[in-house]
């Protein structure tokens, strides 16, 4: 009986959280590990599933780069990648767009949908979600120490993100999984960042909370310990003097331009961690990085 008890009181503990985010939005940036391993996958579903019948209104945007490039290596297009990203060619884009507005995403929703859930897959093209223009990279010449125009192809920048389909999803009740692809300025094809599309996708929702599942355990200070929370001015201060650096940069980056649109808490999370995304919201201690505005 007492392992019983137990049980309910862990509920229980959740309880002040669940009325904190009843008919909130979370949206949720799923990647890395969480997405590849079939376990992690099946309790990421079950966390969105629990997370829209206890009231919360999860919004997904996923990523899905290892799985453009085994679908590239299918049709032999080679990958090529500037700091980190993917150049997107016009041969690439329609491989793109297939992997991740199709098999992946359809993947994601079955598996919500499997769980109980009622999921529906989109684009940034669907409604007008995502408008975007094509990104170009500035970047210093070592020959001639001049800034000069790195052309990334058919990658995008957001523009303007429109809710309106989003919204309309949410008040009949089913959950948005959103392929970070997005329209643009003549109607071509872009390939974006999805961590730039969840960040600017909660900014316009006015999101409670921003959640960036990642492979890491979340941002480290100078001894290497995470740290649980930290405010803007620290963050900024952390990226010009290189305790945040690489691939952490643009994660913290995009939760600062979320917080300045209007969310009121981002979080990047280790997404390595069974039920990372409950563990975060409703637990006190939470499981990663929380970034606040001060």
């Amino acid at each position: 009986m007492e392992k019983y008890i137990e049980k309910a009181e862990v509920l229980l503990e959740s309880l002040p959280f669940i009325k904190k985010f009843f008919d909130k939005t979370i949206v949720i940036k799923y990647g890395g590990a969480a997405m590849v391993s079939d376990d992690l996958k099946e309790k990421f579903a079950l966390d969105v599933v629990m997370m829209k019948y206890i009231g919360i209104n999860p919004v997904i945007v996923h990523g899905g780069g290892p799985q453009i490039g085994k679908m590239l290596e299918k049709f032999g297009i080679q990958s090529r990648f500037i700091d980190g990203q993917r150049v997107t060619s016009e041969e690439m884009i329609d491989v793109v767009e297939m992997a991740l507005g199709g098999k992946v995403n359809k993947e994601i929703v079955s598996l919500i949908n499997r769980h109980g859930g009622n999921a529906v897959g989109i684009t940034g093209k669907d409604g007008d979600l995502i408008q975007a223009k094509r990104y170009r990279k500035v970047k210093k010449s070592p020959e001639t120490n001049r800034p000069e125009i790195i052309d990334l192809g058919l990658v995008g920048e957001i523009q303007r993100v429109n809710p309106r389909i989003l919204e309309s999803l949410d008040k009949n009740g089913f959950i948005p999984v959103i392929a970070p692809i997005g329209r643009g300025e003549n109607g071509e094809t872009l390939n974006i960042n999805a961590d730039f599309v969840a960040a600017k996708i909660a900014g316009a929702l006015k999101a409670e909370k921003l959640v960036l599942m990642t492979d890491t355990h979340g941002v480290k200070g100078k001894d290497n310990a995470l740290l649980p929370e930290i405010k803007r001015r620290q963050a900024l201060q952390m990226i010009r003097s290189g305790v945040i650096s690489g691939g952490m940069v643009p994660k913290v980056e995009c939760c600062l331009d979320a917080l300045q649109e209007g969310v009121q808490k981002t979080h990047i999370i280790d997404g390595r961690i069974r039920h990372a995304v409950l563990l975060e919201i409703f637990t006190k201690e939470g499981i990663g990085t929380q970034i606040v505005e001060k």
